[in-house]
C-alpha cells in the first residue's frame, strides 16, 4: 500500500461540523478514485451530532424529535461528539472488495490504541467495533432489583431502555458490568474507495447516547478511555498514537481482493 497521509481537520474550538466533513469526505474520495491524491485519513472532533446509518429504523431514533443527519454508511444511529476522536479513512481497495476485512483492520488499530492506553479490548462476534468485555451474566449485580434470569431485555422486544430509569441506560453498562462498546465503526465503499469509519470515545459525556438505541444494541452499552481508566484522557494524548497504530495496520496491510466462490457444476 501505498504512504498514508493523515489531515487533522479540527478538534475542540475548531471542531467541524458534521455536514462539512462529509462534503470534504466526498472531495477526497472523488480524488482519490482519480489517484490524483495517496490513502488519506480526516481525524477531527464533531460537535454534538446523531447520525443514522441505512440500517436504523424509526424505534432507534431520539423519542424528543432531536434532529439526525441521515447518512450513507452502513450501521445504525449512533452519536459524535466533543471528547470522541473520529476518523475517515479514504482508501482505495482492490476489486472485488473486501469490506470485512477493512473494518477489521480499523478494529485492530482501535484495539492497539486502547492497549497502549492499558484498556483491554476485543471483538465481539456479530458486532462491528472494539469492545471492553463485560463479566459472565452470572457473575453481573442484578439489574433493577430483578435478577438477570428476568432481564426484560433479553425477553421484551418491545422494551425500551430510554424509558426505563439510568439503571438501563447505555451510559452505565460499565457500572452493570456488561459489555460496552469503547470503539465505534461504520463504512461505505463506493466505486472501490472506502468511506466513513470509525469513532473512538476518548473523554466524551457519555449520557449522549441515553437518548438513542446506540446501534441498535439493547443489551450492552457505550464506555470511554476515561471511565475505563477512572481519570482525564484527552484528545491530544490520543491523536498521535491514533495515527502511529493506523498508518502500522493501514500501511502494512496485504491488501487482497475478496475471494470469489464460484459453484462447481
Amino acid at each position: 500500500m501505498s504512504e498514508l497521509r493523515f489531515v487533522r481537520m479540527g478538534f475542540g474550538a475548531d471542531a467541524v461540523e458534521y455536514r462539512k466533513a462529509w462534503d470534504e469526505q466526498r472531495l477526497v474520495h472523488a480524488a482519490r478514485f482519480a489517484d490524483e491524491v495517496p490513502d488519506t485519513v480526516l481525524l477531527l472532533e464533531h460537535p454534538p451530532v446523531y447520525t443514522a446509518g441505512r440500517r436504523t429504523v424509526e424505534s432507534e431514533r431520539p423519542l424528543d424529535g432531536t434532529p439526525v443527519v441521515d447518512v450513507d454508511r452502513g450501521g445504525k444511529i449512533t452519536w459524535h461528539g466533543p471528547g470522541q476522536l473520529v476518523g475517515y479513512p479514504i482508501q482505495k481497495l482492490p476489486r472485488p472488495v473486501d469490506v470485512v476485512a477493512h473494518v477489521r483492520r480499523l478494529e485492530e488499530a482501535l484495539i492497539r490504541v486502547c492497549a497502549e492506553f492499558g484498556v483491554e479490548t476485543s471483538r465481539v462476534e456479530g458486532r462491528s467495533g472494539v469492545w471492553v468485555l463485560g463479566d459472565p451474566v452470572e457473575r453481573r449485580p442484578s439489574l433493577g432489583g430483578l435478577s438477570l434470569d428476568f432481564d426484560p431485555r433479553l425477553h421484551d422486544e418491545e422494551f425500551d431502555p430510554r424509558l426505563n430509569g439510568p439503571e438501563y441506560a447505555p451510559s452505565n453498562a460499565g457500572q452493570r458490568r456488561e459489555d460496552r462498546k469503547v470503539g465505534a465503526i461504520g463504512i461505505r465503499v463506493a466505486k472501490g474507495v472506502t468511506m466513513h469509519g470509525f469513532a473512538l470515545n476518548v473523554n466524551p459525556d457519555n449520557a449522549w447516547f441515553d437518548r438513542i438505541i446506540p446501534c441498535g444494541i439493547r443489551d450492552a452499552g457505550v464506555t470511554s478511555l476515561a471511565n475505563e481508566l477512572g481519570r482525564d484522557v484527552t484528545i491530544d494524548e490520543v491523536l498521535p498514537v491514533a495515527e502511529r497504530h493506523l498508518k502500522d495496520v493501514l500501511e502494512n496491510a496485504e491488501l487482497k481482493p475478496r475471494e470469489i466462490e464460484r459453484a462447481t457444476v
